[in-house]
This record gives C-alpha cells, sequence and structure tokens, in this order.
C-alpha cells in the first residue's frame, strides 16, 4: 500500500491554476522533508518543491514564482498550488517525503499513484 495518496489534478488551460493534495496513508514522522514531485513523458522524476517540518520551503527554477507548496503537519496533509500553467508543467505529481540530511531522491515511502496535471488549450 501507498504510504501518500495524491489528488487534485486535472486539465487546466496555460495561465490556470490547480491545487494539489497528498495525504498520508499512516503515520509520517513530522520531521520529515515533504516534497512534491514530477515525471513528465520520457522524462525522470524531478523534485519541484519541498518544504520542511519548521516552513522553509524549495523550489525548483522552473516553478518558482508559481507554485507554492504548503503543509499542514496535524492533519498530515501537503499541498501544491501551482498558478500561471504552462504546458511543460504536464507531468504526473508525486509526493513524498525524504530525512533532512539527505539528498531528496532518497526517499523513505513507497510511490503513490500520482495525479496527473495536464495544461492544454
Amino acid at each position: 500500500q501507498a504510504h501518500f495518496e495524491e489528488s487534485g489534478g486535472g486539465l487546466a488551460q496555460p495561465g490556470g491554476s490547480l491545487t494539489l493534495s497528498c495525504a498520508s496513508a499512516a503515520f509520517t514522522p513530522p520531521g520529515y522533508v515533504m516534497g512534491w514531485y514530477r515525471q513528465a513523458p520520457g522524462k525522470e522524476r524531478e523534485l519541484v518543491a519541498s518544504v520542511t517540518s519548521s516552513g522553509s520551503t524549495f523550489y525548483a527554477d522552473s516553478v518558482n514564482g508559481r507554485f507554492t507548496i504548503s503543509r499542514d503537519i496535524r492533519e498530515s496533509m501537503t499541498y501544491l498550488h501551482l498558478e500561471d500553467l504552462k504546458s511543460e508543467d504536464t507531468a504526473v505529481y508525486y509526493c513524498n517525503g525524504f530525512l533532512p540530511a539527505s539528498s531528496p531522491s532518497r526517499v523513505q515511502f513507497s510511490w503513490g499513484r500520482g495525479t496527473e496535471v495536464t495544461v492544454s488549450s
């Protein structure tokens, strides 16, 4: 069973917005960094944003200023708000957690099914 369940994806027009949600199916230690990743067709999965337990955030250059990550530790939820969407944002989006001192590629949990975002007019 996947540790996280992603939702909120769909079809959006260029310039549009979406909000993705990530729910933990089981206990996730609050000290983990939570990240949103995406995998576009034919490409490797990449980190787009992350948030620590204290609220510090990181954004990939490609989404900085357009995406906002947030986290509700009490509810074990992580969100990603996408604005000013572009066609290159089309991908399957996943969430996962990693230890603060480790690389974002070293996720600690099994991958969920993700939620698909398609940006097209």
